[in-house]
C-alpha cells in the first residue's frame, strides 16, 4: 500500500466551510467537501464531541483543519460569527433551535453574511412532531420503511451499520443540498438554509423500490423480491471454509454463464419460475459448500457471471481491483477510503490527517482574517446578532 500522491487540489479549491463539531453525519459530510479542495474548518469544544475514539484516528477529520469556541463563553458566538462572516458554507447538527440559543442560527449569521449556505444535518428534520427528538440512525430508518426491507424474511430486520440513514441518507444529501445552494448563491448573491433530514434522504434513496411496489413488481414484505436476497440468483452463500461469495447474475446471459461455471445447467428455466426458487438456492447452496471462498474466487476470476468474494475491512484494500485503482490509500499508516469521486481535471486527495482539536487555531486567525480567535488578541466582546 502506498500512499497517495495526488496534489493538492481538487474542484471546490476556494470554497471555505465552517463545520460545527459533532458526530456521525455532520462530520462526513464536512469530510467529503474536505477532501474535494474545500477549506474546512472544524469549529471544535472545549471538552470534545464525544465520539469516544482517539482524534488522531478519527479519519472523518482529515483534510481539515481545527480551533477551539467554547459557544457558551460570552465572546464564544461572536469568534464563530466572525469565521461565518467569511465563509461560503456553515454545517451544523444540533438539535432543531439549539443554534439559534447558543447565538449562531441562521439569522445570526446571515446578518453578518448575506451570501451564506447554512447546512443543517439531523435526523428528522426542521419540523415536524418527531423533531426534537433524540435519535440514532437505525430509529430514523425504521419508520422510512427501509430498515423493514433489509434481511432475512425469518428474522429480524438486518442492521446495516449506520451507513444507510447517516451517511447514505443523511451526508451525502446534505452535501448535494449545499452545494447546489451554493451555485444558487453564486448565481444570485443570496444564500440559504439548507434542511438535510436522515428520515428525508433514506426515504428517498427508496424511490425506484416505490415505483416498482405501485407498479406490482415489488412486495411489501422481507426476502421475497428481486434484490431483498428473495432470489436465489441475487444474494450471498457460504463457502467450504465458512467464508461467503456475492451472486448478481441477473440478465440472462450473466445468470447462464453462472449456472455454467457452477455446472447447473439444468436450472436455466429456473430463472422465471418462482417455483422452482427454493430447489435452485438450495443446488447453489450445495455447489458453494464444496470449494473455499478463495477457491471459488479463481474458479469464477474472468466471468461475466457477476459473483464476488465478500471480503472484511482488513481484506477490502488488498483486493486486486480495489489495489490498482488505488481505491483505498495509507496517510500517516491509517489505512483510509481514497477521495471519491475523480475528476480529470482537478484531482482530490487526502493532504493532511485528522485535525488535532485546536491545532489551526493560529493558522485559521491568519488565512482568514480572524485576529479573534486567538487568545491573546480577542477583539472586545461584541453582542452577536440574533
Amino acid at each position: 500500500m502506498t500512499t497517495a500522491t495526488t496534489p493538492a487540489c481538487g474542484p471546490l479549491t476556494g470554497v471555505r466551510v465552517v463545520e460545527l463539531a459533532g458526530i456521525g453525519p455532520g462530520p462526513f459530510a464536512a469530510m467529503l467537501l474536505a477532501d474535494l479542495g474545500a477549506d474546512v474548518v472544524r469549529v471544535d469544544r472545549p471538552d470534545g464531541p464525544g465520539l469516544a475514539i482517539d482524534p488522531a484516528y478519527d479519519v472523518t477529520n482529515r483534510n481539515k483543519r481545527s480551533v477551539v469556541v467554547d459557544l457558551k463563553s460570552p465572546d464564544g458566538p461572536d469568534r464563530v460569527l466572525d469565521l461565518a462572516a467569511r465563509a461560503d458554507i456553515l454545517v451544523e447538527g444540533y438539535r432543531p433551535g439549539v443554534a439559534e440559543r447558543l447565538g449562531v442560527g441562521p439569522e445570526a449569521c446571515h446578518a453578518r453574511n448575506p451570501r451564506l449556505v447554512y447546512g443543517r444535518m439531523t435526523g428528522w428534520g426542521q419540523d415536524g412532531p418527531l423533531a426534537q427528538r433524540a435519535g440514532h440512525d437505525i430509529a430514523y430508518i425504521a419508520p422510512t420503511g427501509t430498515l423493514g426491507m433489509i434481511g432475512r424474511p425469518d428474522q429480524p430486520p438486518a442492521v446495516p451499520a449506520n451507513l444507510l440513514g447517516d451517511y447514505a441518507g443523511g451526508s451525502l444529501y446534505l452535501v448535494v443540498g449545499v452545494l447546489a445552494a451554493l451555485h444558487h448563491a453564486r448565481a444570485t448573491g443570496t444564500g440559504q438554509v439548507v434542511d438535510a433530514a436522515i428520515v428525508d434522504g433514506t426515504a428517498h434513496l427508496a424511490t425506484m423500490i416505490h415505483g416498482m411496489l405501485a407498479a406490482g413488481g415489488w412486495q411489501d414484505r422481507r426476502g421475497a423480491n428481486l434484490l431483498d436476497g428473495g432470489c436465489p440468483y441475487y444474494g450471498t452463500y457460504e463457502t467450504a471454509d465458512g467464508g461467503h461469495m456475492a451472486v448478481g447474475a441477473l440478465e440472462p446471459r450473466f445468470y447462464a454463464e453462472f449456472l455454467a461455471v457452477l455446472g447447473i445447467q439444468d436450472q436455466a428455466a429456473a430463472r422465471k419460475d418462482v417455483t422452482r426458487w427454493g430447489e435452485l438456492r438450495e443446488q447453489i447452496a450445495a455447489r458453494f459448500k464444496t470449494r473455499t471462498r478463495d477457491e471459488w474466487t479463481a474458479v469464477f476470476d474472468g466471468s461475466d457471471a457477476c459473483v464476488a468474494p465478500v471480503l472484511s475491512l482488513r481484506e477490502a484494500p488488498h483486493h486486486p481491483h480495489l489495489a490498482a485503482r488505488g481505491t483505498f490509500t495509507d496517510h500517516g499508516g491509517i489505512i483510509q477510503p481514497a477521495p471519491a469521486p475523480r475528476f480529470s481535471a482537478t484531482p482530490a486527495s487526502v493532504r493532511t490527517g485528522p485535525a488535532v482539536p485546536g491545532a489551526d487555531t493560529a493558522e485559521v486567525a491568519r488565512d482568514w482574517d480572524v485576529p479573534g480567535l486567538l487568545p491573546s488578541s480577542r477583539h472586545p466582546q461584541r453582542k452577536a446578532s440574533s
